[in-house]
C-alpha cells in the first residue's frame, strides 16, 4: 500500500510538472492528483525538490534501461548505432511524458547528493556501452575518439531533433528520421563511412 502511494505521487508530479512546470507545481497540485494526504506526501518526500530528484533518477533508470537493452557485445558496429538511436527515438515517442521530464524540466532541480547517483548511473551506462564498443575500435570498425565524444556523435543529434519534438516545435514521429539519423551518426564514427563522405 505505502508503495502504491509513493508510486502514485511520482506519477502524479511527473504529470503536474508537465503542466505547470517545476517552478509552478505546488504539493499541493501533486498530492490533489495522486489523492494524497499531505502527511502520505512528507512521509515519502521532504520536499518538492526531493520529488523531483527522486523522479529525475528514476526516470534516467528507465531511459538507461531501454538503451541498455539495444545493444550488447557481439552487435556490428551499424547495428549497434541503429539500436541505440531506435532506443532513444522509441523512448521519447512512446515516453513522451518521462522524456520530456528528464530532457526539459528537471535539469536544475538536483542536491549534488543526488547528482552523485546520477554520475553513477552515467557511469554503469557507459561501462555497457563501452563492452560493445571496445572490440569493434580494436578492429578498426569505429574511429578512435573519448567515449563521451562518441556518445555525443551518436545520440547528439537524435537528441537535438527530439528536443524539438518534446517542445512542439516539430511535430510528426521522430521515428520516421531513425534512418537518417543512423547514416550521419554512422558517417561521424565510422572508417568507411567517413571514407565514403570524403569522397
Amino acid at each position: 500500500m505505502a508503495a502504491q502511494v509513493r508510486e502514485d505521487l511520482l506519477t502524479a508530479a511527473l504529470a503536474v510538472f508537465e503542466r505547470d512546470g517545476f517552478e509552478g507545481a505546488t504539493v499541493a497540485a501533486i498530492r490533489t492528483r495522486a489523492g494524497a494526504s499531505n502527511g502520505s506526501f512528507f512521509h515519502f518526500f521532504a520536499s518538492k525538490k526531493e520529488l523531483a530528484a527522486t523522479l529525475f533518477l528514476e526516470t534516467l533508470g528507465h531511459y538507461h534501461a531501454a538503451i541498455l537493452g539495444a545493444v550488447s557485445p557481439g552487435l556490428s558496429a551499424e547495428e549497434g548505432i541503429d539500436r541505440l538511436i531506435r532506443a532513444h527515438l522509441n523512448f521519447v515517442v512512446e515516453r513522451r511524458r518521462e522524456a520530456r521530464y528528464l530532457f526539459e524540466i528537471s535539469r536544475g532541480e538536483l542536491t549534488e547528493e543526488l547528482r552523485e547517483q546520477q554520475r553513477a548511473l552515467n557511469a554503469r551506462l557507459a561501462e555497457s556501452i563501452e563492452r560493445w564498443r571496445t572490440p569493434l575500435l580494436e578492429r578498426g570498425d569505429l574511429l578512435p575518439m573519448p567515449q563521451a565524444v562518441f556518445a555525443s556523435q551518436i545520440i547528439g543529434p537524435a537528441q537535438i531533433f527530439c528536443r524539438a519534438f518534446l517542445s512542439g516545435r516539430e511535430h510528426g514521429d521522430p521515428r520516421v528520421h531513425a534512418e537518417a539519423l543512423v547514416d550521419c551518426a554512422l558517417r561521424a564514427v565510422s572508417p568507411a563511412k567517413e571514407a565514403q563522405t570524403r569522397r
